[in-house]
């Protein structure tokens, strides 16, 4: 992505990690990705209130609210969804430099997009978390009616259906989110962030 010409960017005296000793943690990017149904939005919010009742500082981008203001003018092509990606991974940057954990919850389909927001925020500072449930389960949950318009043909590119989802290859976090129940998976997470020194309590 280009850079605008004649920016320079201004280094602030008050620092990501003067903020992350203000916050009493440390800011890390939960980048959840899945099937639709999957539980990748109940899982980021349930982690969400847990760390915020353990007094850490979090905010969660859906993926439907974020498509209500800075990334509405984007559609579901395979393009789109990319440069949806890339909007925010530039987010989540800020997110981090503040001293915030941020949790993104999106399908995110295909790998390539997947390594380029890793690239965008950093290896160091993203844990993949791969809601690993199947079609079948996730289609009988379809709390939106979407598979079925897409399997109607009413929906065009429906990841799982008429557009393609590459499961990652190594991810940090691999749960079994269509069998396991909703608080083991948070447990697990929440384990891995203390582990990671990420959380100190």
């Amino acid at each position: 992505m280009p850079i605008s010409p004649h920016v320079v960017r201004h280094r602030a005296a008050v620092s990501r990690s003067r903020r992350e000793t203000l916050n009493g943690h440390m800011s890390v990017n939960l980048w959840f990705t899945g099937l639709s149904g999957s539980g990748k939005s109940t899982l980021a919010h349930a982690i969400e209130e847990r760390l915020h009742l353990m007094g850490c500082r979090t905010y969660v981008f859906d993926g439907d609210n974020v498509r209500h203001g800075i990334c509405g003018d984007l559609g579901f092509s395979l393009e789109d969804r990319s440069e949806n990606m890339r909007r925010i991974a530039e987010m989540v940057n800020l997110f981090l430099d503040s001293g915030v954990i941020s949790l993104t919850a999106f399908i995110s389909p295909l790998e390539a997009d997947r390594e380029r927001v890793r690239k965008i925020i950093g290896p160091e500072n993203i844990i993949e978390v791969y809601c690993n449930c199947p079609l079948e389960i996730c289609e009988k949950r379809d709390v939106k009616g979407l598979y079925k318009k897409a399997r109607a043909g009413e929906i065009k590119n429906y990841t799982g259906i008429s557009s393609p989802y590459e499961a990652p290859k190594n991810p940090d976090i691999d749960l079994d989110t269509g069998t396991l129940p909703l608080r083991e998976c948070v447990n697990t997470i929440i384990s891995e962030l203390r582990e990671r020194g990420i959380i100190l309590h």
